[in-house]
């Protein structure tokens, strides 16, 4: 059927009207329908079928695309046994990504080396393949972005952009500091977001020094009220498994050398 000029026009029509799915595989599925004597609705309705699944997987690589992820990391490649006692209990209910739908924050601290970011990354992946908007940023070049926005008269374009993400996960604050304009731009992009949009933060640092960022005590209070209200905050203080990782190899190295040498 592929040369005749009924196939050619609808190979065409399927290019004008961008039906990718229905254009692949109207052939197979037609000889399909023939073998097994369906008639035109159930061929119509498998056409309709595949071009919803092209669709929906198209639609879930250009979000994980656009989400600027570092590195793709899933949930179950976590180990599981080497996370914090606090986030194996709390993981089986973030997996749900309950919290996305409810627009309710989560943070994550601890000290570095612990999975914050491996888990903050496998949620929004998982959150991405479950059809959310999903954005990763670093809080040092979040800010960057902010303060270039509103010097090139685009803060408030960026702003509408910032709060339809239904997921943005902010990593590495408190990593870097900043100056009272850009903890003045923080502020206010994730108070936006507050009970409406949720959040993952990352951090190295408790509560209490979190003024030692915004260098002002009451803004600090006000945006960890925000922050933390019927939020998850999960207690990732623990062992490093890059250092367990790095004491590993170097036992490893050390038995190869000790090898060589017999």
């Amino acid at each position: 059927m592929t040369d005749t000029p009924i196939a050619a026009q609808i190979i065409a029509y399927t290019k004008q009207l961008k039906l990718p799915g229905i254009r692949a595989t109207f052939q197979e599925t037609l000889s399909t329908a023939a073998t097994q004597e369906l008639g035109y609705d159930a061929y119509l309705l498998a056409l309709l079928q595949y071009e919803a699944q092209v669709r929906q997987a198209n639609r879930k690589r250009a979000r994980l695309r656009l989400a600027g992820f570092p590195y793709k990391k899933h949930v179950e490649d976590l180990d599981r046994s080497a996370l914090p006692a606090d986030a194996r209990k709390k993981l089986p209910i973030l997996r749900t990504l309950d919290f996305v739908s409810a627009g309710q924050n989560v943070i994550l601290a601890g000290n570095p080396g612990t999975g914050k970011t491996h888990l903050a990354i496998g949620l929004g992946i998982a959150a991405c393949l479950a059809d959310y908007k999903v954005l990763f940023t670093t809080v040092p070049t979040l800010i960057t972005q902010l303060q270039e926005s509103r010097s090139t008269h685009r803060l408030r374009a960026y702003q509408n952009k910032f709060e339809k993400y239904d997921l943005v996960i902010c990593d590495e604050f408190g990593y870097i500091s900043f100056d009272k304009a850009g903890a003045e731009l923080l502020f206010t992009h994730l108070s936006l977001r507050a009970g409406r949009k949720a959040t993952i933060i990352t951090t190295n640092l408790a509560f209490d020094r979190w003024q030692e960022l915004f260098g002002d005590p009451v803004l600090t209070a006000a945006l960890v009220d925000r922050l933390t209200h019927k939020a998850y905050c999960v207690n990732m203080t623990g062992d490093s498994y890059r250092l367990k990782e790095t004491e590993a190899w170097l036992r490893s190295d050390t038995m190869t050398e000790d090898d060589a040498s017999r």
